[in-house]
């Protein structure tokens, strides 16, 4: 097969050439429209029981992600001229109007719905004649005298329910809280209202002196936007500086160097194309797939240009050493690409959408790039001129050769010492594993400096944190939060009670906070009637609540039936951990407060939804791992046609894992959605220098017939430099991502990195050994048997007629037979 492929490749070279090109202009066009992801990675399947009831109160009670909070701490708040300043950065937050365009046309939006402070805050009147409330302002104008601002403050302070969501008198902060325009939120044009934000911030800031803070999830997605999209652009531009320089560093040879950074180039232009194709977005995993492309990418090339370099230098055929080198090492190449490509694919098994974009477009987008390596390096060196003698020297590297004879001398003399140190280091890896935790933190991957870290530490110490946290009431029945004498909303009171005593939440907001608005209100806003009212009482408020003026008002708390209601609450980042711990602690006193057989308690928001996505993904990704290693043993044992040699080949495969599992335990990474990724990743890419290994030691044992010794020994010679070169490509192409600012990102570059390193000195050192102290036990008759590489004689001559390529090369061809 790859004989006749190599024929069909370099006969109607121009014609493939061509071809690519359309592509290659094709997906350019489509790669203009590649969009990033605005929205909170989803991490659980739609099926999930967790992300439905998320959905279910997103669609009751609208989105709970879509508030920005900004803080400030200072005695002095009360200043005059620091209140105006405030009063003026409310005000002008809910004045921002922002480009947009809808249906196709641009217009100018409200970039900011509300802006609630305490330079704004509501208040309600009661209106006896229309026996309703009015909605008030407090602060109607901004004042011009200290002492109207002591005024306003004791008024402020009145008010209880705005202690501890618009100010916390003990600790002196206070806070704005701006909702967003949804729309534009979840577009590109985010970033223009993100900038309008961060402008007004920073003149209240040199006005005042005052430092301010801002958090919330919408702040949090928006800079986590921004920095992949950053990235993205560094680790391509370190992934080409880095595989240029070691390309250079081992051909010697500036074309080379340049044309196997071509293919991989329009691998990631490709790769851009996919995404658009599949109207998938550019998240914080598929945005690493362009940089994987050209790392991956590169060792194909290598691998390549080693081939048609050795083969060249035999012979000095051109012709013949370019169709070989398709035939030869063609089929290797596939295998080991799909051995890489079914480690990404397995995350589509997942079904978590984040991953399974991820799996479907990094696997194709490996099989993509092995295609467009097969095809371009035989064409495009096949219109170069015949390479020179300094460009095939670098397959007399005398180091490198040192360092292979070294490793001969190793596995051939001091098995034994292998075999101690491999025990060893298993021993001390199970040891390490057990060291490991499971964690998840909604921005554990950013580092403990960074202005997003501190600043919603700023908010978890003075207001509790930021981080949605619902319980949603279901009474199952029409009206039922009113009836049986409102008797579910004592029980709601009893359970804002009971979660008080929890320091992760901060103070509720409910109807039950509603009502006790309204019913100071009623009480001419004396702050001692900010409770609960006895029954008789409600049933007095019942008349001027029921208006649809206020009723519009207690809407974002009750369904329009009376029959679901939410107590809200935020809390602090604690991580998955410690609230899977919290919420098995609180569900029975909850259960205990709402009978299980009155009322349906569900438990969302956010948090709860991070929570139970990140147990999902680590779940999954462990069998995502066994899949791929069943899967990657499975193509072995069809290649190789030997089940003793596919548990063998394994294990020096499986003993990288282990290690890098052990590294985890030891320096304290857990276990957690960005990590876990590691493992199947570097299963297929590691495997692939194992299949070199062992199809080149079958072809000497086959086709030589010298003897198993003899045999793993030239496999080690032939195979070890490229083994080395194509392990240096990946480990310091993996290595880019460790400049990241994702802890997660950092955490993939290095770990992967590891593993390689791990796995090159396994295939270099263990395999061998194992090859020549089990010997006849592996090489089976049914080893030794060829299902699927095609072993071609090296002195076989290729019928030269029947590649009818350029006239150029026919008469390179000519001269030589000549």
């Amino acid at each position: 097969m790859w004989f006749n492929l190599s024929k069909i490749i370099l006969k109607n070279r121009l014609a493939f050439l061509i071809v690519i090109g359309i592509i290659t202009l094709v997906m350019g066009f489509l790669a203009q429209n590649v969009r990033m992801s605005y929205q909170m990675a989803q991490m659980l399947p739609k099926t999930d029981s967790t992300y439905i009831d998320y959905e279910n109160f997103k669609n009751t009670f609208g989105t709970d992600g879509s508030v920005v909070v900004i803080g400030i701490k200072n005695k002095d708040l009360f200043e005059i001229n620091n209140f105006n300043a405030w009063y003026d950065l409310t005000h002008n937050l809910k004045s921002i109007k922002v480009p947009f365009k809808k249906d196709k046309k641009e217009i100018v939006v409200n970039g900011v719905t509300e802006a609630l402070s305490i330079a704004n805050a509501y208040t309600l009147t009661r209106n006896e004649e229309e026996k309703q409330f009015d909605l008030q302002q407090l602060v109607t104008k901004k004042p011009s005298t200290q002492l109207e601002v002591d005024s306003l403050k004791a008024v402020l302070l009145s008010y209880p329910f705005y202690e501890g969501f618009l100010y916390s008198d003990s600790t002196q902060a206070t806070l704005i809280a701006v909702t967003l325009n949804r729309e534009v939120l979840d577009s590109k044009y985010r970033k223009g209202l993100f900038t309008a934000i961060d402008n007004l911030l920073g003149k209240f800031e040199e006005t005042t002196g005052i430092k301010i803070h801002k958090s919330g999830l919408p702040y949090i997605r928006a800079n986590s936007s921004t920095k992949i999209a950053n990235e993205i652009k560094i680790f391509l531009f370190l992934s080409i500086l880095i595989t240029a320089f070691i390309l250079y560093l081992f051909f010697r040879s500036f074309k080379a160097t340049m044309y196997s950074l071509l293919v991989v180039c329009i691998g990631v232009i490709w790769s851009l194309g996919i995404l658009v194709l599949f109207n998938f977005e550019i998240t914080i995993l598929t945005g690493l797939i362009p940089p994987l492309i050209i790392v991956i990418g590169i060792p194909n090339c290598i691998f390549l240009l080693n081939k048609y370099h050795a083969e060249f230098k035999k012979h000095g055929n051109q012709i013949k050493s370019l169709s070989r080198v398709i035939q030869k090492t063609g089929n290797a190449i596939f295998l080991t690409n799909t051995t890489t490509a079914v480690g990404f694919a397995t995350f589509i098994f997942t079904k978590s959408s984040i991953l399974v974009e991820f799996g479907i477009v990094a696997a194709i987008d490996i099989v993509l790039v092995f295609v467009l390596s097969i095809l371009l390096i035989p064409i495009i060196f096949s219109f170069l001129e015949e390479p020179k003698t300094k460009h095939t020297k670098h397959l007399e590297n005398k180091l490198m050769e040192k360092l292979v004879e070294k490793l001969i001398n190793l596995v051939t003399y001091h098995r034994k010492k292998i075999y101690l140190a491999t025990v060893l280091v298993v021993a001390f890896g199970f040891y390490g594993i057990s060291l490991i935790t499971t964690t998840g933190n909604i921005v554990d991957d950013l580092p403990k400096d960074d202005p997003i870290v501190t600043d919603l530490k700023f908010f978890e110490e003075n207001f509790k944190g930021v981080m949605p946290f619902e319980v949603i009431i279901d009474t199952k029945k029409k009206n039922g939060v009113f009836a049986d004498n409102a008797k579910t909303l004592y029980k709601i009171k009893k359970l804002q009670k009971e979660l008080a005593a929890y320091n992760e939440f901060s103070d509720p907001l409910s109807v039950v906070e509603a009502i006790q608005f309204s019913y100071q209100a009623y009480k001419k806003g004396n702050p001692k009637f900010y409770i609960l009212p006895p029954a008789t009482e409600l049933n007095k408020l019942k008349e001027y609540i029921s208006k649809d003026s206020t009723r519009k008002d207690f809407s974002s708390f009750i369904d329009k039936d009376n029959q679901i209601t939410r107590v809200s609450f935020q809390m602090a980042d604690i991580g998955s951990q410690e609230l899977e711990v919290l919420l098995a602690e609180i569900k029975p006193k909850i259960d205990s407060i709402f009978s299980p057989h009155e009322y349906n308690i569900t438990l969302t928001g956010t948090s709860v939804a991070f929570l139970k996505g990140t147990n999902y993904l680590v779940e999954n990704l462990f069998t995502s791992l066994a899949l791929a290693i069943v899967l990657i043993a499975s193509i072995m044992s069809v290649l190789f046609s030997s089940i003793r040699m596919v548990v063998v080949s394994l294990i020096p495969n499986l003993i990288p894992l282990i290690t890098t599992a052990a590294l985890m335990g030891y320096i304290g990474i857990p276990i957690k959605p960005s990590t876990i990724l590691i493992f199947s990743i570097a299963f297929g890419i590691s495997v692939d220098d194992t299949i070199h290994f062992l199809a080149k030691y079958r072809q000497e044992l086959k086709l030589h017939k010298v003897g198993i010794k003899k045999s793993v020994l030239a496999a080690l010679r032939e195979t070890g430099v490229s083994m080395i070169y194509t392990s240096t490509i990946l480990f310091f192409g993996f290595g880019v991502f460790t400049v990241s600012s994702f802890g997660g990102t950092v955490a993939l570059g290095f770990l992967v990195s590891f593993t390689l390193m791990i796995a090159i000195l396994a295939d270099l050192i263990l395999l061998p050994s194992l090859l020549l102290s089990l010997d006849k036990a592996l090489t089976t008759k049914a080893f030794k048997k060829e299902p699927l590489f095609e072993i071609y004689d090296e002195e076989e001559d290729i019928e030269l007629d029947d590649l009818e390529v350029k006239p150029i090369v026919r008469q390179q061809t000519e001269d030589i037979e000549k």
